[in-house]
């Protein structure tokens, strides 16, 4: 019994000491272990902080959680979707950055309208899930569902969302609008060519429409770019460069011109006549064809956006040097007064006239004010002056009949500029303009104004020329000279008048008496001169036979005496005297030589010989017979004299001396 004690005693030892020696040896490992452990709890502990803000929103309890959870869900959502549309707007960067050769301008188009697109809905959307989300934490917080540290900087992160301060895009679009606006600027100058009067003389007529200077798919392009830059806020850079490129196209189409007499105009109205009527060409063309055709392009690149073609418009416009044609047109207002000054008016006129639906409608809104304003105060002036200068005429021929005819017995520059001057107003250039300005400024008064009452007017004129004729026939001393006067001026009525818009109005009757008057002055001049000087000549007396001869001789010598006196005192007063119309100065001559040639030369034929045989026969003698023909045949020839030029006055009855010489004789051949 007791060696079963020993044993079961010496069993358990062994058992303690094997479980002794496996302890030690797990101790060891252990050990081991734990030395091995050692760095990677440093790490651990290094974690925990971030481990442990991770964790802290889920430490509330799981019933508390799932009752967070739907709230959760309903701002992730919109959240998600604007990530979404975030990673579609990075994923147009690449066609929206490609160089300029491999872009399709549609298709570039189309995916910058995708931009927008994703920009629009991301500044409408972002800062809504912003608030989503913040209003997920506030909830958090006010049920202490999560740490307040991490709810706190939550917050901060979603105030950045709410307002964005940076592009929602990293500045994408505005790098696509940038090359928007370099190739509109490519397209504006690859059809920047001046228009010449040239080519619109060749290429269409004055009232056919303004051709199209930039192609159809140009004026496409430049639309769509537009539309997109004022869409995204391009609108003062993109009109700037529609400005600067079309002004410099209408600006150098209008130096082409050589426009430098619009600022230097002449103040006499006859050196303005070439400059007006070249006036009037170049406004229709710039009015017509330049600006019209610029208005149309504008129009068609701005579209919808009227507002903005408006103010385009009138920029490029001012560059047509607009304003200097109308001051070119007052500087014609502004001219010395005189009668020529009224054509100059009506021409003046008349080319606004001819514009003025054109004027309205390229320059009717209130970006071109000036240019309105210009042009209404333009036409006021030219309107008064014309029918100042044509309401004065009347008064000046009237003045007239106190100042001396002319000494020649010529026609007077008066009369030569009056039948000239009525005839030019009454032709078709002028007769209508005229009419429309005198309406006008009866219509200013509250008056009526008719075509009959500018035809009474005008014959007024001429009637008050007419009775000038026979106070300066009067003023002559002269009687025989006078009948000069009256048939030189009577013809010249008559012969510039006839077949002509004056000859109208003024009747058949008035044209056969003026005919008439000159064989009636004719007549009388004859009768008072040559053909009192063939009598003296006569024969009575005359005996040729041997006891008569003597006396026969004495009576040749003294009337051929007295006939060489009268005629040398005739020929000589009359050769200071001119007929200025040719074929009534050589009709004039032929009866002159019929007067006196024949009868000459059958008396000498009868009688010289009595005396041509005599030693003093020379003091007798003095004229052949071709001679008298040469001087006869050399009367009234007309010299070259200075062109006077008719100056309208003051009707007080003081005259400037232009005016004064203005009546003097038109003593040019004719």
């Amino acid at each position: 019994m007791d060696q079963d004690v020993d044993d079961r005693a010496a069993g358990s030892v062994a058992a303690a000491a094997r479980a002794l020696r496996a302890g030690v040896e797990r101790s060891r490992a252990l050990e081991q272990a734990l030395a091995r452990a050692g760095p990677r709890l440093e790490e651990i502990q290094a974690a925990l902080p971030a481990l442990e803000a991770a964790v802290r929103p889920i430490r509330a309890p799981m019933a508390e959680l799932a009752a967070a959870g739907p709230h959760i869900d309903r701002a992730v959502g919109p959240a998600a979707a604007v990530l979404k549309v975030f990673d579609a707007v990075h994923g147009l960067e690449p066609p929206l950055l490609l160089p300029a050769g491999a872009r399709d301008l549609p298709g570039y188009l189309a995916v910058v309208g995708r931009l927008e697109e994703a920009l629009g809905f991301l500044s409408g959307n972002c800062g809504l899930a912003a608030q989503w989300l913040a209003d997920i934490v506030e909830y958090l917080g006010d049920h202490d569902l999560a740490d307040p540290r991490f709810l706190a900087e939550v917050g901060v992160a979603l105030d950045g969302l709410k307002n964005p301060s940076g592009y929602l895009d990293g500045g994408l679009l505005a790098a696509a609008l940038d090359m928007l606006e370099a190739e509109f600027r490519r397209l504006l100058a690859e059809h920047s060519t001046p228009l010449s009067m040239q080519q619109q003389q060749h290429g269409t007529t004055s009232a056919s429409p303004a051709p199209p200077r930039v192609p159809a798919s140009a004026v496409r392009k430049l639309s769509l770019i537009l539309d997109r830059l004022l869409a995204n806020g391009r609108q003062e850079s993109s009109i700037a460069m529609y400005i600067d490129a079309r002004g410099s196209v209408v600006s150098a189409s209008s130096h082409n011109l050589g426009l430098d007499y619009l600022r230097n105009p002449a103040d006499d109205a006859q050196a303005l006549g070439p400059g007006v009527e070249l006036w009037g060409r170049q406004l229709e063309f710039v009015v017509r064809h330049l600006l019209e055709s610029e208005r149309q392009l504008c129009g068609k690149v701005f579209g919808q956006h009227k507002g903005d073609a408006s103010a385009c418009f009138a920029e490029v416009a001012a560059r047509a040097s607009v304003l200097d044609f109308l001051r070119f047109g007052r500087a014609a207002s502004d001219a010395k007064k005189d009668p020529i000054k009224l054509m100059r008016l009506l021409e003046v006129f008349d080319s606004l006239n001819k514009l003025r639906l054109d004027f309205n409608r390229l320059f009717g809104g209130n970006a071109c004010a000036d240019i309105q304003c210009q042009t209404r105060d333009l036409v006021k002036l030219l309107v008064d002056g014309a029918v100042e200068i044509f309401e004065e005429l009347i008064v000046q021929v009237e003045l007239q009949r106190q100042m001396p005819p002319p000494p020649d017995g010529g026609v007077p520059r008066l009369v030569t500029f009056i039948v000239e001057y009525c005839n030019r107003l009454l032709s078709e250039k002028y007769r209508p303009v005229l009419a429309q300005v005198l309406t006008i400024h009866r219509s200013w008064r509250k008056e009526v104004f008719t075509d009959k009452m500018l035809a009474a007017a005008v014959l007024k004129i001429v009637k008050a020329l007419e009775a000038n004729f026979d106070v300066w026939s009067r003023a002559y001393g002269n009687k025989t000279l006078s009948y000069i006067f009256m048939m030189n001026t009577r013809w010249h009525f008559f012969k510039h008048v006839k077949a002509t818009k004056l000859a109208e109005l003024l009747g058949d009757l008035w044209i056969r008496d003026h005919e008439q008057f000159k064989d009636y002055y004719m007549t009388m001049f004859m009768r008072a001169s040559w053909g009192a000087l063939s009598p003296l000549l006569n024969r009575e007396g005359l005996i040729l036979f041997s006891k008569g001869r003597a006396t026969a001789k004495d009576l040749v010598k003294q009337r051929l005496k007295t006939f060489n006196a009268r005629f040398s005192e005739m020929f000589h007063e009359q050769s200071s005297w001119i007929i200025p119309d040719k074929d009534l100065r050589r009709e004039t001559c032929d009866h002159v030589m019929q007067a006196i040639v024949p009868p000459y030369r059958s008396y000498m034929q009868n009688y010289g010989p009595l005396v041509e045989q005599d030693v003093s026969a020379s003091k007798y003698v003095k004229y052949t017979v071709d001679g008298l023909e040469k001087m006869l045949g050399a009367l009234f020839i007309p010299r070259p004299r200075r062109s006077g030029s008719f100056q309208i006055g003051h009707s007080n009855g003081k005259m400037s001396s232009a005016m004064t010489g203005m009546y003097r004789s038109a003593s040019s051949v004719k």
